[in-house]
């Protein structure tokens, strides 16, 4: 297999396993209001979401490429393996506490951004950890987180409840990133 096939898988599972949450929180968020505002909750919400995550993941590329930052982002990871395995052996979807004032479509709005920003971190560092310096590459991936959030999250969700070897698989890709990133770091840093 070529580096680039490599990367690309595992980029795929990074997203399958840690986009899902995301969408679940925009989906608790909009379930709150009547219709009509729901589809702007989402539109809003994602839409905004998507901008910051994108300025977000191009930050996080750049910053990886300097040294003693991707041994951070690897322990980082390491700590984000820790939860979600965690969260497979226990085989549960932890209850997220998200306050929403329902009177007001713009602070839902804003809390679905701020949520989406706040739990990304994880898909983002991933994702850029992965890539790499191969951009193509970190563009698919957050673009495939997005479409994973925006459309696919329930899909994704029943998916992996129903075939918890996902999980497994997506773990040990996540692991392997952090490894591999501390590893890279140590090297020049020793």
């Amino acid at each position: 297999m070529t580096e680039q096939l490599i990367i690309l898988i595992e980029i795929i599972l990074i997203d399958l396993v840690l986009a899902g949450d995301n969408a679940i929180i925009i989906g608790m968020v909009a379930s709150k209001f009547e219709d009509s505002n729901r589809k702007k909750i989402i539109f809003w919400g994602i839409g905004g979401a998507v901008v910051l995550r994108i300025l977000f993941t191009f930050i996080t590329a750049y910053l990886l490429q300097i040294s003693g930052l991707r041994l951070i982002g690897g322990i980082l990871l390491l700590y984000i393996c820790y939860k979600l395995y965690r969260d497979v052996i226990q085989n549960k979807i932890e209850e997220k506490n998200i306050e929403v004032d329902n009177s007001n479509l713009k602070k839902a709005i804003f809390t679905v951004i701020l949520a989406d920003v706040t739990m990304s971190l994880d898909n983002i560092l991933g994702v850029a950890g992965a890539a790499g310096d191969h951009y193509t590459l970190l563009a698919f991936g957050l673009g495939l987180s997005i479409l994973l959030m925006a459309f696919a999250a329930n899909y994704t969700a029943k998916l992996i409840k129903k075939y918890s070897w996902i999980s497994w698989v997506g773990l040990i890709a996540i692991l392997f990133v952090a490894v591999q990133l501390i590893y890279e770091d140590l090297q020049i840093l020793l």
